[in-house]
């Protein structure tokens, strides 16, 4: 087959690519130039902006197109319209965030998602996000609305021609968010590793290997519909991801397990400072809690976590020492954390 992808270089895209390469497709990648300019050297190329040079597609024929870098309606909807005759296949990459309520435990496709006015519309069209890293934070609290909205908009101009894939938490090689990465790191390097809340609270994400080799079998029979893309299938419960992460890495670290009152007390950001971990709160119980059946009988399966640490470490140890990691408390915030709760606890 012959599959565009708009990016290809960061992440997601990057895996897309060599699961597209292993299973022998033709591959044009659409992008900016901004990062990993120099990889696939054998794959087309072609620099443009989404936002205003989407004309460098047209006239040309692909069987599909993967779309893991709309962010914005506005963008997704130009995308489809100038590909309208150029693919049969639009895969529009999104987000479980879409969901107005996170309370539903087992929350499946059906769920209703955000919506956003059009004066915030308007102010949120206007941010240019990164091009890797977080870019949920560069929309903020309207980042779930507008991956609905560019949902709708793939729909609109292509109807009954969609597949929408909503991932949860990827995670595994080039994640340069940092959010998983950031366990794995810290657990490997050893000492004592605050630990976050309740250890029995149940995570969830997926390997980005996983999800990519499901999109591309997906794209090869033309699926449409939308698809929740999560797991593990089992959710290991943070004690068992973390202990897994010091058997990965034969660290001997000690965890130490500081409770949620403690930390949301010293102001420690859920999930941005601690990765994966969420106060224990009903209004967000069905986050890392949502039904990918739908997916898994399509033939979505999660490899081993030991094989998402293992390669997720090795990765790492890959970046300049020096690099500025997107999530996650610095060696020395945890640290004091760590002192504190010691002296509150002192017998």
């Amino acid at each position: 087959m012959k599959i565009l992808i708009l990016g290809g270089t960061v992440f997601l895209g990057r895996h897309l690519v060599e699961a597209a390469q292993v299973r022998g497709h033709e591959l044009t990648l659409f992008h900016r130039g901004q990062h990993g300019k120099d990889l696939y050297p054998e794959v087309e190329h072609l620099y443009g902006d989404r936002r205003g040079d989407v004309n460098l597609l047209e006239g040309r024929q692909w069987d599909a197109v993967i779309d893991p870098s709309g962010y914005v309606p506005s963008s997704v909807r130009t995308a489809a319209r100038a590909l309208i005759d150029a693919v049969q296949h639009y895969v529009f990459i999104s987000s479980v965030s879409v969901y107005a309520d996170e309370s539903i435990i087992g929350l499946d496709e059906n769920g209703i998602v955000s919506t956003i006015t059009p004066k915030q519309l308007a102010e949120v069209e206007q941010i240019v996000p990164p091009g890797k890293g977080t870019v949920a934070r560069s929309y903020g609290e309207w980042y779930g609305a507008l991956k609905a909205l560019c949902e709708q908009a793939a729909e609109e101009v292509m109807p009954g021609r969609v597949l929408t894939v909503r991932p949860g938490l990827i995670v595994g090689p080039y994640d340069y968010s940092d959010r998983f990465t950031y366990w794995v790191r810290r657990v490997a390097h050893g000492g004592e590793v605050l630990a976050p809340g309740n250890p029995a609270q149940r995570v969830q994400f997926i390997d980005v290997r996983d999800l990519a080799e499901w999109i591309i079998r997906l794209v090869e029979t033309g699926q449409t519909g939308i698809y929740n893309a999560t797991g593990p299938q089992e959710r290991p419960t943070m004690q068992q991801f973390l202990d897994e992460c010091q058997t990965v890495s034969g660290s001997g670290a000690t965890l130490t397990w500081l409770d949620e009152a403690f930390l949301l007390q010293e102001q420690v950001q859920p999930w941005s400072q601690l990765p994966l971990w969420l106060p224990d709160d009903p209004a967000t119980a069905g986050f890392q809690a949502i039904n990918t059946s739908k997916a898994r009988a399509t033939g979505l399966t999660s490899r081993p976590l030991a094989e998402t640490i293992r390669a997720t470490l090795t990765w790492d140890a890959t970046r300049p020492a020096d690099i500025k990691h997107e999530a996650g408390l610095t060696r020395e915030e945890e640290a004091g954390l760590l002192h504190l709760w010691h002296e509150q606890h002192r017998a």
